[in-house]
Formats: structure tokens, sequence, C-alpha cells
């Protein structure tokens, strides 16, 4: 049986990038975390905020708020990207990302246990190659993770507020082959291309795929979740094995 033809970086169609995690990137941060998929870096920091949105005391919601924010550095990648804030307005795809980190930490995260605080996520790409979302959805858990402890530790928390973790990557089909993990060169000629985000415990928090001027079938959908499903187990590990490390430190 021939083996099946290695990418452009070397990786096998179910492979990874190489995935890293280096803590307290950010120092006057609560917690903070610069995560490596490949070549694309994103620091990831979270910073807690003690008092929540005035919409929430308004409509006297209860418990406390997680908001995202999302930029991509002018030099992440080969031409210059101009800042959203020299163009008066965030654009379309900026909006569309940090609204998904948002809504992806907040699945996990019991905001009444969070008490009357905002925690704030900010994801920086230094570097990018392709699933600059993954990554920082995947970094700002852990960001969130250290912040809350913290907070714990000095007492200004009596438990933690997250329930599970959380993580996200790229699946899509390239000349009609199913790949995870998505560099730049992968993710820009794809026929097919998918955000998939995951909690820890397997339950799906947001599937985000697209025919790129292609279609793709009831069985090429089915394989694709199930490669994602594969790519974000091992992310979630990663994960563990990171902070059993970091919240011994603590």
């Amino acid at each position: 049986m021939t083996p099946p033809a290695l990418r452009a970086d070397g990786r096998q169609p179910d492979q990874l990038r190489a995935i890293t995690f280096e803590p307290n990137i950010a120092p006057y941060a609560t917690g903070s975390v610069l995560v490596s998929f490949g070549l694309t870096r994103v620091i990831c920091a979270a910073t807690i905020e003690p008092k929540v949105p005035l919409w929430m005391k308004q409509q006297r919601v209860p418990g406390g708020w997680l908001t995202a924010e999302y930029s991509m550095l002018p030099y992440s990648t080969l031409d210059r990207k101009q800042r959203d804030i020299s163009r008066g307005k965030l654009d379309g795809r900026t909006v569309e990302i940090q609204r998904l980190i948002g809504r992806s930490l907040r699945a996990v995260v019991n905001l009444q246990k969070l008490g009357e605080n905002t925690l704030w996520m900010d994801c920086d790409v230094l570097q990018a190659d392709g699933g600059t979302r993954t990554a920082a959805i995947t970094g700002a858990y852990l960001a969130a993770r250290l912040a809350v402890q913290k907070l714990i530790d000095e007492k200004r928390l009596p438990e933690s507020p997250i329930a599970d973790s959380v993580a996200a990557v790229s699946v899509g089909l390239l000349e009609g082959r199913e790949l995870l993990d998505l560099a730049y060169v992968e993710d820009k000629d794809a026929e097919v291309d998918f955000n998939i985000v995951m909690t820890g415990r397997g339950q799906f928090v947001e599937v985000q795929g697209t025919g790129e001027e292609s279609t793709f079938s009831q069985e090429q959908l089915d394989r694709l979740l199930q490669l994602a499903q594969k790519g974000l187990k091992e992310l979630s590990a990663m994960q563990s094995a990171f902070l059993a490390r970091q919240l011994l430190k603590l």
C-alpha cells in the first residue's frame, strides 16, 4: 500500500503542526500565553477588570462578563497590514474572529461564578501562517485558566468559573485530500475550509465551514469532523499537560 503523500512542510495529512505554549509572556496581564501553531504565533492575554458592562447593570444581569479583542500586528504578514485604528474602524474579519473567541470561551465559563468582574481576552497575532483564530482560541483558554487560578489563590474568587477546556483547529480539502491544521500555503488554495471549536469533553462549540468555489459531500463532511476531533483531542491533552506544569508553580 502506498503511504499518503507528505505535505509541503513534511507532515502527514492527519498531523498537527508543532504546538508550543509559553507562559507569562505579558507580565502585566493576569494570565498570558504565547501560543505557536507552526509558524503562526499569537499572544493571548487575560486581564480581570473588577466591573461589568453598563448594559448588565441596566438589565440587572447577575454575574460577570467575558469578552475578546483580536488584532493582527502590522508586521505579522508578508505585506504590512494596516492597523484598524488608522482606518477608523474594525474590518469585518476582525469583528468575526473576536466574536468567535468570546463565544468559544463563554461556552466553558460560568459567568455567574465569575462575580462582578469582566474577563478580557486580548489576542494579538505576532506572525500569521494560517489558523490564527484557532491558535487564538486554544491559547486564550490557557491564559484564562492561569488568570482565574491567580484570582483563586488571591482569595478574590472562591472557586473556578471554568467548567471545561476549549480548543480549536482547522481542517480542509486540498486537491481532494483531507488535511488537519492548515498552514497558509494550504489554506489559501483549499477547496473546502473548516474551523472547528470543541470542549475537552468532546462537545462542539462551533463549526464554521465553507466550500471555496467547490462543494463537499456528507461523507467528506463526516471525515473532516472526525479528523478535527482527532486533532482537538491531541490539543486538549497538550493543554492539560501545560496547565499541570504551570499550576504547580503558582
